[in-house]
């Protein structure tokens, strides 16, 4: 069953070194908001129209609103940009309800393991950890400076303070927080890291040798949805009889909206499914995680893949 939307107003926003936004939302016109649990994400449109996905920061014992902290990357989209630069407090957004593929299993002893904005799911494990009474955890916590990092004097002033290290490498690489003496040895602990591709891989490499089920990664950017060689394609819609250019710069999904169609999407990240879609004649270029390859001949997931060829004809 395909979620609805909920309409939130911004009752709060701070800038943390210009490119990173926290955003406070509450239900418009009051009310609950759905409850959600520690490392849960919400869908949320952006002022410039996509879907993209934002982990949520409190506790998850805090009901009245949902906080939600965003990067503006300055290669992407626009997307993030137009979260932190074009929102202001008032105003509205529509968000799906929470899900979560990154919980917090139980577990004697967690090392959180953080970088920029990968902070924001593991802010809300400690939270919970907490006012759970469980406060065997550490969290190390990774960023350029003390300026860029989110939550800097909310994990300063918490009452797990004594449990966070804040690491500030200013860019150089000989300064890189070195994980390896948590890492070398398996222990008891569930590990769980959010943060930069970089700085996860380093973490995968290093934790090749822990039992997999300890070892938890959240990522919102796991597919390459531009490639410089992109080029502009056609795609034949059979149900509306018409035919539509994709641009190089733009997602088969992007256009439709251009188009005047409300397709139903999600992640927008090609992790979801929620925008499968038949695929009726042509062959696609796939970059999504979802399809089987036994549904790649029927199926494409168009918000991030394109067509291998000229031209694709989808059931819509």
């Amino acid at each position: 069953m395909e979620s609805e939307f909920i309409k939130v107003v911004i009752t709060d926003k701070k800038t943390v070194a210009t490119d990173y936004g926290i955003l406070e939302l509450t239900p418009v016109g009051g009310g609950a908001l759905p409850p959600f649990t520690a490392g849960a994400h919400i869908g949320v449109k952006t002022p410039e129209g996509s879907m993209r996905q934002y982990s949520l920061a409190g506790s998850p014992y805090e009901r009245g609103s949902y906080r939600i902290a965003v990067r503006a990357d300055r290669d992407g989209r626009g997307a993030s940009r137009s979260m932190v630069e074009e929102t202001s407090v008032g105003g509205v957004l529509e968000i799906l309800p929470p899900e979560n593929n990154f919980e917090l299993v139980p577990a004697d002893e967690y090392l959180f393991i953080a970088g920029g904005i990968g902070i924001t799911p593991i802010l809300s494990m400690c939270h919970k950890l907490w006012a759970d009474g469980q406060k065997n955890f550490r969290l190390i916590y990774c960023t350029r400076s003390r300026e860029e990092t989110v939550f800097a004097k909310e994990l300063e002033a918490a009452p797990f303070a004594s449990n966070v290290t804040l690491h500030h490498d200013g860019g150089d690489p000989e300064r890189i927080y070195d994980l390896w003496p948590h890492l070398e040895t398996p222990g008891a602990a569930h590990v769980y890291c959010c943060g930069p591709k970089v700085m996860m891989e380093d973490v995968r490499d290093m934790s090749g040798h822990w039992p997999a089920a300890q070892i938890h990664f959240e990522d919102f950017r796991p597919v390459e949805v531009r490639r410089a060689d992109d080029r502009e394609f056609t795609v034949v819609l059979k149900k509306s009889n018409r035919r539509l250019r994709i641009p190089e710069d733009q997602t088969i999904l992007e256009t439709l909206r251009k188009a005047g169609y409300d397709h139903r999407s999600s992640c927008e990240s090609g992790v979801c499914g929620a925008c499968k879609t038949v695929l009726l004649d042509g062959e696609a270029d796939h970059r999504d995680l979802v399809l089987s390859e036994g549904e790649r001949g029927r199926f494409i997931m168009i918000c991030v893949s394109r067509a291998a060829g000229e031209e694709i004809t989808i059931d819509i």
